[in-house]
């Protein structure tokens, strides 16, 4: 099932930044924060979101080396301390309302939503795919989205341990987002997703983090050359169906904008052609990255060199 691997991809056992980042804050901190933000609501504790922002602004230099790195690169001009703030509020503004959008308070947001129409009909029973987010914006609101409209079962794939306290903390408001979980790293996370897909699941992963050496294409994104994860693409070639892009840009206040955008079909793909789809798509995807990143500059939220194809594990 594992197809040859395209020109690009490197070689080696290091781990990438991502992987290493240790999630900062406390368990009582965040259950704190989230009684705090459900029984006061969304907009008595805003202000506090506001001083969490500065606060990783001011206490946390690698994530404002990122920052600043990446700013440059999409504004094409020095960032600025008002830049780089805006840029970690903006992080902050999504994992807030993220307590709501997981207790289906809609009606505290004003979501638009830009090429619906390109998704299949609801009638559609046969109408399994893969939605491909990035960590750009907000990936919550999908799933919000979707439990408001039921048109088709939303699952979302991801690696749990990467964010495990935040995760434990966000399920305490909705037990339900965990059955509407397919965790990533196990040896039988691709027969779930596969058995999910053909039962005309949607299922939603991000795919722009590479898990290691070996395991990425790089292309170019804002001007240099960037690793992005084979990984989730071949996943598609596996399950043979097609493939969107989606993101939920945070627009400020209250507002976020959902945009999807077709971004390849695996469902006819020979083994000949499967390398050549995958090379095709993953230069879609971050070209649409990059599109996007350009729209709302401040809604990137890798804040690690992504650039970088790898950093030495610890140790």
């Amino acid at each position: 099932m594992t197809p040859q691997q395209p020109p690009g991809h490197g070689h080696g056992t290091e781990t990438p930044a991502w992987l290493q980042r240790k999630e900062r804050g406390s368990l009582a901190m965040l259950r704190f924060m989230t009684w705090l933000s459900l029984a006061l609501g969304r907009r008595l504790t805003r202000p506090i979101v506001y001083g969490i922002a500065l606060y990783f602004l001011l206490a946390v230099p690698a994530a404002r080396a990122a920052s600043r790195g990446y700013l440059q690169r999409v504004l094409g001009r020095p960032a600025s301390w008002r830049d780089m703030y805006r840029h970690i509020l903006a992080f902050a503004s999504t994992i807030h309302d993220r307590v709501y959008l997981l207790n289906d308070r809609h009606e505290l947001f004003d979501i638009r939503v830009y090429g619906e129409e390109l998704l299949p009909a609801a009638e559609d029973a046969s109408g399994g795919l893969l939605i491909f987010g990035a960590h750009l914006g907000s990936f919550e609101v999908l799933r919000a989205l979707a439990r408001k409209n039921a048109r088709h079962k939303v699952c979302a794939a991801m690696y749990p341990e990467n964010a495990r306290l935040l995760n434990s903390m966000l399920a305490r408001v909705n037990a339900q987002v965990v059955l509407d979980i397919i965790p990533l790293g196990r040896l039988d996370a691709i027969f779930t997703l596969n058995e999910r897909v053909q039962a005309g699941a949607w299922v939603a992963l991000l795919a722009d983090r590479a898990v290691g050496p070996g395991t990425h294409l790089q292309v170019p994104l804002l001007g240099e050359p960037a690793p992005f994860p084979l990984g989730p693409f071949r996943l598609a070639a596996i399950v043979r169906r097609p493939v969107y892009f989606m993101t939920g840009l945070y627009r400020g206040g209250n507002r976020y904008d959902i945009h999807f955008e077709r971004l390849a079909d695996f469902s006819g793909t020979s083994a000949a052609q499967r390398d050549s789809v995958m090379r095709t798509a993953i230069e879609r995807y971050a070209q649409l990255i990059e599109q996007h990143c350009r729209q709302a500059p401040y809604n990137w939220f890798n804040f690690y060199d992504f650039w970088k194809e790898t950093s030495r594990a610890s140790r």
